[in-house]
């Protein structure tokens, strides 16, 4: 990626960077432990990225629309319209391609719009508006929430999470006990 010039270009850069890092604790997940789930009552490794592309897939739908409305149905029906194959992607590599994929169409289409049409105001869930841009920035940070919530399950399953790792062995400066002074 290039450097962001415009709002909506650095939003979109912070997707990709959160994207890939959902992508990142995705991989470090053995495929046969996707329908893991902490407790019973808890989304499996699998339903949570279903619900992140469900929920990236529908904000997008509703962002490219000029009448962008997220009160026009239930989340639930929404996917079933904008979304209704993502549940049938049950493969580490078919999930990981989806998250691909997804972010690429999404980057074409709203950079195709362009910042004008991403600072118009539209209705939030609660009723109240704000700018295109702020639901995108909401999507993403609901995309970390759930980053989040596979990490937890990764410690669970006794891994080590791709982040931690990462400032572990690439930082200069960071704790490394594996590293030769």
């Amino acid at each position: 990626m290039s450097t962001p010039q415009t709002p909506l270009q650095e939003t979109l850069a912070r997707w990709y960077t959160v994207r890939r890092g959902f992508i990142r604790e995705l991989n470090q997940i053995p495929p046969a432990r996707l329908t893991f789930r902490a407790t019973l009552e808890a989304r499996s490794i699998l339903d949570i990225v279903h619900h992140v592309l469900e929920f990236s897939v529908i904000t997008v739908e509703e962002l490219v629309r000029e009448d962008t409305n997220l009160h026009r149905a239930s989340m639930a029906q929404l996917a079933n319209v904008y979304a209704p194959n993502i549940t049938r992607a049950e493969s580490q590599e078919k999930l990981i391609n989806l998250l691909v994929e997804q972010y690429r169409d999404a980057e074409e289409r709203l950079s195709s719009l362009g910042d004008l049409h991403m600072l118009q105001l539209v209705p939030k869930l609660d009723g109240s508006h704000e700018t295109r841009i702020a639901l995108l920035q909401e999507c993403i940070q609901h995309e970390m929430y759930h980053r989040g919530q596979l990490t937890v399950y990764i410690r669970l399953l006794g891994l080590e999470p791709a982040l931690t790792r990462d400032m572990h062995t690439a930082m200069p400066g960071s704790f490394n006990p594996g590293a030769v002074d």
